[in-house]
């Protein structure tokens, strides 16, 4: 799927940024003396980020929007941490994909509290879908490159979705305040239906998809995918967590511990589904202070589990945190979890993963009256399934799938460590608003190859 973003455009702003913070830094180097004009200015109330969304994709149009971050310092005692945060973005897709997106915590709203809101829907018309348990399922590259004799569709790997999701977040503080307790609850709407093929083909004249079953198609017909959970379903989470947070600031950590137990279910009784579920989720993260202000080693290890029950085929790639800001939190694979591996390559029902990396911050400089740095990330993930998803491989298709070959789909026990490294460009304002530039590639040609990801912060 070929896709066109304005890359020469945004890399032209990242040199301007980049010439900027040098000569910045030229200059407070040549004024030595001036030594509380290099302080940073602790800010105050509220300030504002915000970035332009355009790109265009071969097959789901041109996208346009805008996202901005509000962040609300009070008198700034707390400064780079901050007492509200109101996210917002609407991107568009001129085929119907997209993000609409509200998600606001606050210190202010219940006294000794922190609220976490998040009201969300992201329609998708070429969602990613692979398959489960890693490399038990195979992954044929050549089947969507159109330039291969072996092409069948760009999104053969694909299915339309439609997600609603609406969940609040109530953090509370033991005796000692690195110490938490999370209460929450959260209602999802999952729509899932086959690639809408006639409207991706609409207006164009030439690079048109095929009308062919997807691989979502055929485990809907094989039976992998049951009747009951073709079309996606509702189910309402409730969450209850422990969590321990030593971080020095919450954007970018230079030392300190952040480990999270999640105990998520999502009672029957709450569903459309045909069972519920209760999934474990445990996250450790450390930050390791290597050059004071300069230089962090970060990593996170992470697994989730299925505990009882049954979890649906479309809700499987969803992971739960104690806290969560980002649009997607889902994997394995993709910017969210292992960077430059497809997204979702690894779904069952229980992952594992690892993120380590290294950040310099190379240059701080004022800018527009706000504070500034910018920072380089190095990076390595790696992650697998540990519980599988169970299912009945097909037999006797032959009367409406002539074509099979168990060997183009399954693979069995092939499953192992999916790896991928990069590397990545950050531009800070006020510490909180972290505009990432990020590529990864994969290891496994049963990966992919690579992915570029342009958004907000850092991995974690």
């Amino acid at each position: 799927m070929k896709k066109i973003t304005l890359r020469p455009v945004f890399m032209t702003l990242l040199a301007l940024f980049i010439v900027i913070g040098l000569q910045a830094q030229d200059k407070k180097e040549a004024k030595k003396k001036e030594k509380k004009e290099k302080k940073e200015q602790v800010k105050k109330g509220w300030n504002l980020g915000a970035l332009p969304v355009i790109s265009f994709d071969s097959d789901l149009g041109f996208q346009y929007g805008a996202l901005m971050n509000l962040y609300n310092y009070g008198d700034g005692s707390e400064y780079p941490n901050y007492r509200q945060s109101l996210y917002a973005e609407v991107s568009h897709f001129t085929k119907n994909s997209g993000i609409y997106r509200i998600n606001y915590n606050t210190k202010d709203l219940i006294k000794g509290m922190r609220v976490y809101f998040d009201l969300s829907y992201m329609p998708d018309q070429a969602y990613s879908f692979y398959g489960f348990n890693g490399y038990d399922a195979v992954y044929n590259s050549s089947w969507v490159d159109d330039n291969s004799p072996d092409y069948r569709s760009r999104v053969f790997y694909n299915y339309q979705r439609k997600f609603f999701r609406m969940k609040a977040d109530f953090m509370g503080y033991f005796k000692n305040p690195k110490f938490h307790w999370i209460v929450g609850a959260g209602y999802y709407n999952i729509k899932v239906a086959p690639v809408d093929i006639a409207l991706l083909n609409k207006g164009k004249s030439d690079k048109l998809l095929p009308d062919i079953p997807g691989l979502y198609d055929k485990y809907v017909s094989w039976g992998i995918i049951p009747q009951s959970e073709k079309n996606g379903g509702a189910f309402t989470v409730l969450k209850a967590a422990f969590e321990y947070d030593s971080r020095d600031n919450e954007a970018n950590p230079n030392k300190g511990v952040w480990t999270e137990v999640v105990l998520a279910a999502a009672p029957k009784f709450l569903s459309n589904m045909d069972d519920g579920f209760v999934k474990l989720s445990i996250t450790h993260r450390e930050y390791f202070t290597l050059i004071k202000d300069r230089l962090t080693f970060a990593y996170r290890l992470g697994a989730q589990i299925n505990l009882a029950g049954h979890t649906p085929f479309y809700a499987l790639p969803l992971m739960f945190y104690a806290r969560s800001t980002k649009a997607y939190n889902e994997g394995l694979g993709g910017s969210s979890t292992l960077r430059g591996i497809l997204r979702n390559r690894i779904i069952g029902d229980g992952v594992a993963y690892g993120n380590f990396e290294f950040r310099w911050k190379f240059v701080n400089f004022r800018f527009i009256n706000q504070n500034f740095y910018l920072a380089l990330n190095t990076f390595f993930d790696s992650g697998t399934t540990i519980q599988k998803y169970k299912f009945t491989e097909p037999t006797n298709t032959t009367a409406f799938d002539p074509g099979y070959v168990a060997a183009d789909y399954f693979k069995k026990d092939a499953e192992g460590l999916h790896n991928s490294a990069g590397m990545g460009f950050f531009i800070a304002m006020n510490q909180n608003f972290i505009i990432s530039v990020q590529h990864g590639r994969a290891f496994n040609a049963q990966d992919g190859t690579s992915g570029t990801y342009i958004g907000l912060n850092f991995l974690f």
